[in-house]
């Protein structure tokens, strides 16, 4: 196997071990770390819970002496900057580690190629790009965040043979099977946050968490968008806020009342002025560290966040079957293709009796 197979399949290791970070990082990117001397594994890291200890000084730890003369393989530049821990280009440098293979520059003004000047200024090899497309995906969320100051937003959708969402008088209604059912709350895990509308909260009463076994702790802070603050006090989302985080966006002119009485059961409520344009949303919620972001609402938001331009992927989930004509069409107001136009197919699977569909942005 050539040096450059080598460093493609070290690489895939430490990306796949980044991803088991995703959704609980947050502000911090979800990083995958390799170390490996004479052609064999000695240490691996990734980001961990609450964004510390980092992928790197992880690696490091458990490669212990094993780490002098070794190349680190690590999906994002490591960190050069004091913020709440070390430098993590501190560790590298002081554990001897001799070549750093390295996915992509971190878009972080504070890093931004420092940290690979770093590392090469103290004698260290430092290769950049190994999979970087696929690591430009994996850390998705924390380039949007650090460029655009917003999550990374993806939509999804579960839609009809004939392209409905809901029945008539927006009535819920099941339209997927178990398969993808299973197939969103691993989705749900993934991401930092889930958002949805106050509507869909009357109509459904959901609890928006992960529950596939052993899951429970990878549940997002779900966020509701509540201008009213008309969030039923003896709903689900209520119930369980002190178990799983519930932030409610409401507007400058929200009853004080409901805000007192959501607080006093554990609910942060985020004012993001007078009519919490989408725009202003995302960029409060990446203000407090959200940097991906799922949103599983009705027509009406889901439409909203075509219309402002703010969805960056979607998964649209296909059934076999039809509501009628008189059923809730999936966009409010707009064609499904207004979605998908918009972005790039990125692949399709079958899953159980349904279809998942892929998009993603162009750029």
């Amino acid at each position: 196997m050539t040096a450059a197979a080598d460093d493609e399949r070290f690489m895939a290791l430490a990306l796949a071990l980044g991803r088991r970070g995703l959704g609980r990082t947050w502000p911090n990117p979800a990083v995958g770390a390799v170390l490996v001397r004479d052609g064999a594994i000695v240490g691996r890291g990734w980001t961990q819970a609450g964004g510390r200890p980092h992928a790197e000084t992880e690696a490091l730890r458990r490669a212990g002496e094993l780490a002098r003369g070794a190349t680190l393989y690590v999906t994002l530049e490591p960190c050069s900057h004091h913020g709440k821990t070390p430098p993590c280009t501190d560790a590298v440098i002081g554990a001897g580690v001799a070549r750093v293979v390295s996915a992509m520059a971190d878009p972080n003004p504070d890093v931004s190629g420092a940290g690979h000047r770093r590392l090469a200024d103290h004698g260290i090899v430092v290769e950049v790009g190994v999979r970087a497309e696929e690591a430009r995906r994996a850390h998705a969320g924390h380039i949007r965040r650090m460029t655009d100051g917003r999550p990374h937003v993806t939509l999804k959708l579960a839609v009809s043979a004939d392209g409905k969402a809901g029945l008539a008088g927006r009535r819920p209604a099941r339209i997927t099977g178990p398969a993808v059912r299973n197939r969103v709350h691993a989705m749900r895990a993934a991401n930092d946050a889930v958002l949805t509308g106050i509507g869909t909260v009357h109509a459904d009463n959901p609890l928006l968490t992960c529950r596939l076994p052993g899951m429970a702790d990878r549940s997002p802070v779900r966020v509701v968008l509540d201008s009213d603050l008309r969030l039923p006090l003896d709903g689900q989302l209520v119930a369980t806020a002190r178990d799983v985080p519930v932030w409610v966006v409401t507007g400058d002119r929200a009853p004080t009342d409901r805000e007192y009485a959501l607080k006093a059961r554990g609910i942060d409520v985020l004012h993001v002025g007078g009519r919490t344009e989408l725009g202003d949303v995302l960029k409060s919620l990446a203000q407090r560290g959200i940097t991906r972001l799922m949103v599983e609402a009705g027509p009406i938001v889901a439409a909203a966040f075509v219309k402002a331009d703010l969805v960056d992927e979607a998964v649209v989930f296909h059934s076999p079957d039809a509501i009628g004509a008189d059923g809730i069409d999936a966009l409010e107001g707009l064609p499904l293709t207004a979605l998908t136009d918009r972005l790039v197919p990125a692949g399709c699977e079958p899953m159980g009796g349904d279809r998942a569909e892929y998009f993603r942005r162009a750029d």
